[in-house]
């Protein structure tokens, strides 16, 4: 505890320099506006600055990116509670309640409840970060080549069976990232593979290209093609920004209850948002003494979910910076961006690059408050932002992609490569192929390779290895379990059905 508490302690000396502050603040601005923007996530917001971001300071463009990713979970439920429209799936169950508690004049409540409950769980899962992440970087510190591969396994078969309604399209999209991962020279044979006789493919396709390319372009002409959608009525916010005494009352047990349910599932290997905050909707009906309310804008509904989804995002760094494991999507355009850098999520990034992992960690303290500060006091103008019309919106973000893919290599090959990706990631969203599986195999898969390849060198070829190691073997039982539990269970019901 003691190492942590001074390595924070240093991590706030590099956070509380005037650089990183604006760093932060405009992190945590962009994402509450990405945040409130329906269809803009955070993890094309950091694709699409991914470009514009490869010439500073790592430090300051990581602080900007976690701002970012804590401002999406904050602006999302403004959306939600004063549009119905969630501006993030993790807000889907933050619509239930708080557009109800909006329509009966009690929208300045929900929203209230809603940014600080997000502070309560958000600081809390920080805490939580700063003293797990020394304990799992000792437990990393275990591994060996086959426990990387097998828990790299693990993690492509927990994101393609859980992010999708599909796993088939989940796994024909993970397939994809895998075979973009391969493109270029073999480190090992100095072969090339898939270039196709095409020298600007000897690299390798840049990651930025394609999380740009997947991410921001296919988002934006996805959009652009579906039917224009008729106006929907933004609730007036009324009455004063503060709870009352019975509001709060009713509140801090769901925000502790949702941070508990929060935080380990965001850890997860795609463990994600969306099932602790239907888990946190559901534990506060059944625990509430107004069930009646639940479904007409109980105050209840609105805390503990967003508290949920707001704790998930503190887990979710768990995995990542320890262990190099993107649990969300978000979280895998966050790995790119470390790449892009040449940084390696792992043990060795909190021995070698400590001042960047813990001004990080440090920053998410400040940058909570910062959210605190910014949701309450302007949330009218937040909601103004709410009139942009769509065709401007998207139409910039083609035009910064663009540019900013352009910026890298000041390449035409990128451009063309740039548009038959994002021609890809339309084309995935349209038939309801999950996008994430396709990135996290493209930045995995080479690592994965990598260590299977140092596990086989060691054991002279044995593959035998996988199975001998206890960790390497319970991290592919869980993935074989995840695969085709879902199978079994069906088959098991089906026959006890037809019995």
């Amino acid at each position: 505890m003691t190492s942590a508490l001074e390595n924070l302690a240093t991590g706030f000396a590099t956070a509380l320099t005037l650089t990183n502050l604006l760093w932060s603040l405009l992190g945590v601005t962009l994402g509450t506006v990405i945040g409130i923007l329906p269809g803009i996530g955070p993890a094309l917001t950091i694709a699409l600055l991914l470009p514009l971001t490869s010439h500073l300071d790592p430090t300051g463009a990581f602080i900007m990116f976690a701002g970012l990713y804590y401002g999406a979970m904050y602006g999302s439920s403004t959306t939600s509670i004063l549009l119905n429209t969630p501006g993030e799936s993790g807000s889907i169950i933050t619509a239930v309640e708080g557009n109800q508690m909006a329509k009966r004049g009690r929208g300045a409540a929900a929203l209230a409840t809603a940014a600080i409950g997000s502070f309560v769980a958000g600081t809390i899962g920080t805490i939580l970060l700063t003293f797990l992440a020394p304990l799992a970087i000792k437990l990393a510190l275990k591994f060996g080549p086959a426990e990387y591969f097998s828990l790299m396994v693990l993690a492509f078969m927990t994101v393609t069976g859980l992010l999708g309604e599909s796993r088939v399209r989940g796994l024909i999209s993970l397939f994809i990232g895998l075979a973009v991962g391969l493109v270029g020279i073999d480190t090992l044979t100095g072969q090339a593979r898939f270039s196709f006789g095409m020298p600007q493919l000897l690299d390798g396709i840049d990651i930025v290209v394609v999380a740009v390319g997947l991410f921001a372009v296919g988002e934006a002409l996805y959009i652009a093609s579906r039917p224009a959608l008729a106006s929907a009525k933004i609730e007036a916010v009324k009455g004063s920004l503060w709870m009352s005494r019975e509001d709060w009352r009713r509140s801090w047990r769901p925000w502790l209850r949702g941070t508990a349910l929060g935080f380990p599932f965001g850890a997860l290997p795609a463990g994600g948002t969306e099932i602790p905050t239907f888990l946190s909707y559901t534990l506060e009906k059944k625990l509430s003494r107004r069930p009646e309310e639940f479904g007409r804008g109980a105050i209840e509904g609105v805390a503990g979910p967003e508290a949920a989804n707001n704790a998930a995002v503190a887990g979710v760094l768990v995995p990542l910076l320890t262990l190099g494991l993107p649990t969300s999507a978000t979280a895998a355009i966050m790995l790119a961006a470390f790449q892009q850098y040449g940084l390696h999520p792992g043990p060795l990034l909190f021995s070698g690059q400590s001042q960047l992992v813990w001004g990080l960690i440090a920053s998410l303290y400040i940058g909570n408050a910062m959210l605190l500060v910014l949701n309450l006091p302007l949330v009218g103008l937040w909601v103004r932002l709410l009139s942009i019309p769509a065709p401007l919106l998207y139409g910039g973000i083609l035009v910064f992609s663009t540019l900013g893919v352009y910026s890298l290599n000041y390449s035409t090959f990128d451009i063309y490569l740039l548009l038959i990706l994002g021609w890809i990631g339309f084309l995935m969203r349209h038939f309801g192929f999950p996008v994430a599986p396709c990135i996290i195999g493209l930045i995995l898969g080479p690592l994965a390779e990598q260590q299977l390849r140092r596990a086989l060198t060691i054991s002279q070829g044995d593959f035998s290895v996988l199975i001998t190691h206890p960790i390497s073997l319970a991290f592919l039982l869980a993935a074989l379990a995840i695969i085709f539990a879902p199978f079994m269970m069906r088959r098991f019901l089906g026959v006890s059905a037809v019995q």
